[in-house]
């Protein structure tokens, strides 16, 4: 287990409209605020099309599964991490009969407009906290 405090520099809000690829366009707002560590601490909206991965075995490394679709869903979370610069972001969004989420892929599409809120911490370097033991 490890632990650390790190302050919040500056807190990054990010709009992305109907049709544009969700983790796309978190990729290209990091990359135009040159964000090397923080956390996604909040996400709201809609998609209407949906990819994702869960672990499917307890395995170290673990497979995983890729689950796709269409439909109206309501984002209810986007969290996650920025270890180094790179997205690692989680969804979970829901319609009127059930829930899914998991780790966002590319192909995840807006159906309104999506918002996500990222807290820079540029004194913590992240770039180890999501490795996988087994995985290079």
């Amino acid at each position: 287990m490890q632990s650390h405090e790190s302050p919040i520099s500056r807190m990054i809000m990010i709009r992305v409209d109907p049709g544009e690829d969700l983790l796309d366009a978190l990729q290209r707002a990091v990359a135009d605020h040159g964000v090397q560590n923080g956390v996604f601490v909040s996400g709201a909206g809609s998609i209407r099309r949906y990819h994702f991965h869960v672990v499917s075995s307890t395995d170290l490394p673990p497979e995983n599964a890729f689950v796709k679709g269409d439909g109206a869903f309501d984002i209810v979370a986007i969290t996650g991490a920025l270890p180094a610069g790179r997205v690692h972001a989680h969804i979970t969004f829901t319609d009127d009969a059930s829930t899914l989420g998991g780790h966002l892929e590319p192909g995840c599409e807006v159906l309104t407009f999506a918002m996500v809120a990222l807290a820079e911490t540029p004194a913590q370097d992240l770039s180890k906290w999501d490795h996988v033991p087994g995985r290079n």
